[in-house]
Parts: C-alpha cells; sequence; structure tokens
C-alpha cells in the first residue's frame, strides 16, 4: 500500500506540525473576541486531527520503513537536515496528541476567563511541539522540538496555574532543561564519533562500541528518566500537576510523560542494544520502585490531584519494565500502555477539573456523597477508576497484562545481567496491581460514596453536555481498545518487532572488526 504522501506528494507531516501554529499566528494576528478565539482555537485542532487521520487510513502496517518521510537541507554547514517520519511505533501519538489537545480546549471553554487568548494559543504551539517529537528523524531537529515543548508549558502551568505555579513551573523547567543538556552533549558526541551525521537512522547503523555506549546511554537515560519520570527525578510531576490548570494536567499526563519512553525506544534500544542490555537490572530495579514504592506514595496523597499524578508514575513503570524485557509481547503492551495511559489518566485529571470549577478544592476531604447528587459524573469517574486499576474490558488491562506476560517470559538478553530471576519481578509486578486498586477505591469511596454531610457538596450540579462531551471520546476508546485492540496492536507490531531485533542484536562484533581494520591501517599491515 503506497502512503498518500508517496501518492500526492503531499507533506502530510510538515502540515500535522505547522497547521497548529499557522492557526495561532492567525488568531494572534485578527482576532480579539474571546469566544471568538475559543472557537477559532477548536475548529484548528480539529483541523489538525483530521490532517493526522490519513496517517492511519494510509499507513502500510506490513514494513517497519518509516513512512510519509520528508528531507530537506535545513544547516548545511553542520549537515543538519529538516527530516520527518513515522513508524509503527511513532504514528499513534501523533494521533494521540492531536487528539487530546482537543479535549484540552473543549475543557478549558469556561473555566479560563483571563488571557484566553495567550491560552489558546499556548496549546495551539505546544502541539506543534509534541507532534514533532514524534515525527522528527534529524537528532537537532528532535532536540529542538524536545526543547521548544518547555516554553508554552512553563508559560501553562506559570501564568494560569494554582497559588504556588511558580515553584513548581520553574522546578518543572530546570529538572527537564538539565535532562535535556545531557542529551545534548551525547547527540554533539554521536555527531563527531558518525563522521558528521545527525541522523536518527543513521546512528541506529552507526557500530558504537561498548564505551560509547555505556556513556551515551548514561546521558539518555537522566534525559529520558525525567521526562517519563522514573524514581528519583520525578519528584517535579506531583507539583506541576497540582498547579497545573486542568488542561495542563491532561497534556502532562496525556502526551508529556510518553516522550520520556519513546525516547528510549527512539534512541537507546536501537541506538545501543549492548549498552541497553547491560542497564535491564538498573532498569528493572527503576521501574519496580515506580510500581511499588510509588503507589505506596499515592496512598498517602489527601490532594486528588497529586494523587492521580503518583498514581501516573507507577502506571509508567509498568511502560519502562516492559520496554526493557526486549520480547515483542512486552514491548507492544508498553507502547499500548502509554496509549491507553494517555486517554485513562486525561480523564481522572478531567473528573478533578470538572469538581474543582465547582468546589475549587481539590482536598479528598472536602468531598463525599457527590455520587448522590452528580450520579452521571460519578457514573464516569467510576469507569475511569476502575480503568485506572486495569480492570477487564478496559484498554489499560490489556497493556498490564501483555508486559506481565513479556517479563515473566523475557529474552534471553533481557536476562544476560539479571541477577535474579524475572519471573520473581514479573510476581512482584503483578501483587502490586493490588496497590492501583486500593489507592483508585479509596479515593472513589471518599469522594463520590458516603452520607451527603457537607452543605457544599449538596449544592453542586450535575455534568454539562459540555463537560459529557469531551469524556464521551475517551469512553469509547478505553472500550474499544480494551475489547478490540487488534487494531491498534496490528499498527504497532511489526515496529515493535523490528525495534526488539535491534535491542537484541550486538553492536561489538562489528565495532571490534572496525576497531581492527583501523589499528591495520595505522601499523601498514
Amino acid at each position: 500500500m503506497e502512503s498518500l504522501q508517496n501518492v500526492l506528494g503531499f507533506p502530510i507531516l510538515s502540515l500535522s506540525i505547522f497547521l497548529p501554529t499557522a492557526g495561532a499566528l492567525l488568531i494572534w494576528l485578527f482576532l480579539k473576541n474571546d469566544n471568538a478565539v475559543r472557537w477559532a482555537a477548536l475548529i484548528v485542532s480539529v483541523a489538525t486531527f483530521i490532517v493526522t487521520i490519513p496517517l492511519a487510513t494510509s499507513f502500510d502496517s506490513t514494513t517497519a520503513h518509516m513512512q510519509f518521510e520528508e528531507l530537506h537541507q535545513w544547516i548545511p554547514m553542520f549537515n543538519i537536515h529538516y527530516q520527518l517520519g513515522v513508524d509503527g511505533i511513532s504514528m499513534p501519538f501523533v494521533i494521540l496528541t492531536s487528539l487530546l489537545t482537543i479535549v484540552c480546549i473543549v475543557s478549558a471553554w469556561k473555566c479560563i476567563q483571563s488571557r484566553v487568548k495567550e491560552y489558546m494559543l499556548a496549546f495551539l504551539i505546544l502541539e506543534t511541539t509534541l507532534i514533532g517529537v514524534f515525527c522528527a528523524l534529524d537528532a537537532i531537529l528532535f532536540y529542538f522540538f524536545w526543547e521548544a515543548m518547555l516554553i508554552p508549558m512553563f508559560l501553562i502551568i506559570g501564568v494560569w496555574g494554582g497559588k504556588d505555579r511558580v515553584y513548581a513551573t520553574l522546578k518543572f523547567f530546570l529538572y527537564t532543561l538539565g535532562g535535556s543538556v545531557l542529551m545534548l552533549i551525547a547527540l554533539i558526541a554521536m555527531y563527531f564519533k558518525t563522521g558528521g551525521s545527525f541522523s536518527i537512522l543513521a546512528y541506529m547503523d552507526y557500530p558504537f562500541d561498548f564505551q560509547w555506549q555505556f556513556w551515551i546511554f548514561l546521558a539518555f537515560l537522566v534525559a529520558f528518566a525525567v521526562k517519563v519520570p522514573m524514581w528519583p527525578v520525578h519528584t517535579w510531576l506531583p507539583d506541576a500537576h497540582t498547579e497545573a490548570p486542568t488542561a495542563g494536567s491532561v497534556i502532562l499526563a496525556g502526551i508529556l510523560l510518553k516522550m520520556g519512553a519513546y525516547g528510549f525506544l527512539r534512541f537507546s534500544l536501537p541506538m545501543l542494544p549492548d549498552a541497553s542490555q547491560y542497564f535491564v537490572p538498573l532498569m528493572v530495579g527503576l521501574s519496580l520502585i515506580a510500581i511499588v514504592y510509588i503507589s505506596f506514595v499515592a496512598m498517602m496523597q489527601t490532594d486528588l490531584k497529586r494523587l492521580i499524578a503518583y498514581s501516573s508514575i507507577a502506571h509508567m513503570g509498568f511502560v519502562t519494565l516492559g520496554t526493557f524485557m526486549f520480547t515483542e509481547i512486552a514491548m507492544e503492551g508498553a507502547i499500548f500502555g502509554m496509549i491507553s495511559h494517555g486517554f485513562v489518566a486525561a480523564a481522572l485529571f478531567l473528573c478533578v477539573g470538572v469538581l474543582y470549577d465547582r468546589m475549587h478544592t481539590r482536598e479528598i476531604s472536602a468531598y463525599g456523597g457527590v455520587a448522590s447528587v452528580m450520579p452521571v459524573f460519578a457514573v464516569v469517574m467510576m469507569f475511569f477508576a476502575m480503568a485506572n486499576v486495569a480492570l477487564p474490558g478496559a484498554s489499560s488491562f490489556v497493556a498490564e497484562i501483555m508486559v506481565l506476560l513479556g517479563t515473566f517470559n523475557p529474552s534471553p538478553e533481557a536476562m544476560a545481567y539479571m541477577p535474579v530471576s524475572m519471573k520473581w519481578v514479573a510476581i512482584v509486578a503483578a501483587v502490586s496491581v493490588i496497590l492501583s486498586a486500593c489507592y483508585t477505591l479509596w479515593m472513589v469511596k471518599r469522594v463520590l460514596m458516603g452520607d451527603l454531610e457537607k452543605e457544599e457538596v449538596k449544592g453542586l450540579s450535575d455534568m454539562t453536555m459540555r463537560e459529557f462531551g469531551f469524556f464521551a471520546p475517551l469512553i469509547i476508546l478505553v472500550v474499544w481498545l480494551g475489547l478490540y485492540p487488534l487494531p491498534v496492536l496490528d499498527i504497532l507490531h511489526v515496529s515493535a518487532a523490528h525495534l526488539v531485533d535491534q535491542a537484541t542484536s550486538s553492536k561489538l562484533a562489528d565495532a571490534a572488526l572496525i576497531a581492527q581494520g583501523a589499528a591495520a591501517h595505522v601499523t601498514g599491515h
């Protein structure tokens, strides 16, 4: 099947990336009325989503090669190119980003009343940077979008956030920027090592020796771990979530956390397979800490947003665990888990936003008996709480069961440096699912159930049609992917299998041959 770009010569990825920014520019220049700004931002975001749909409908799931590719000279002096492309791993995140941006704009329709134009522009520009990250095939272009994302997110939290927004924003900015500096150093080192290339695809083919892989992996680890976030560099996330406006939390949980895990898939595993295998014990250990320890931390929270933020860290632990099992089922489960988490976590933060718009507090103790006065909302929140627990029938169940199956039976490469059987790791991870049920059901019990005692709660009104409207597509997707995940898994399968092949191969033999050839050239033998 030929892609749409191959048929029409149409730069669909460039349009997907820059349409939101073009729309933002027009809104900035020509619109002043807040309501007109809202409608224009919605139209631009819907148009972007429509533009991304052919990425799925014209996608060839039988190949692991990049599709819809675009290649142009950008900075010839340093061999930097404007190079774009997507495969079965990155393409779903482009569509996820465009969909959640619509949800973010609709959810902010009423609750954002100050600087509405700037707020909508920030989200449209943020959409450009996020889609750019998932499409970039040049390392500098990737880094450009990766860093540019900080600016609109910094403004969204810092201008429209809560009372401690300045502290949360600075913490988010410094953590992310600190990790990104190490990534930039690694990319520059790889540029010189490979003879002057910033091509991500070229890096995947280059035989880096183990010493290079070791240090580059560590640099990438810091950058990507901050974004996931992994313990112990996770502390920025609860603060950012707590202070961010509802839509900011939605995009943080739905997309930004996925960028770190995507970095491992796009850089660490295919470029540095030997180091990736060597660091499996470390990655497994950090993943288990996220799954177990962070779940206990979630149980101690009294703020709804902080509880869901810690829950996100715990669920991302399953993603990193599956990523480093080097089996197709675990890899597909990890990627599928990122997509599923994008829907479920986003919906839970939207639930908090619905309550906050009415009560202006996120303290769990301020609620109780909400189901008596908001029955429709209670059903919606209960549904996503059960999805968060990975109840069978929800998309999260498919993801976690695939990761656990892959962990019970990992590849030999994943076991090469492990001091214990991976079956014990799988048992600990499986038992820890109970912890997710504990803090999620505790939250539901305290908020939705019980006697209706507080006067403030008695006066609450149920969800409006607009509010139910931005939950509806998330409900449909969670159920659809939970009952029939095959269409998404088919898209992922070939690319995930190819990534597993890359991660389980060794570059050391090729590197040794290159080193021998260089030595022979120097000595003249």
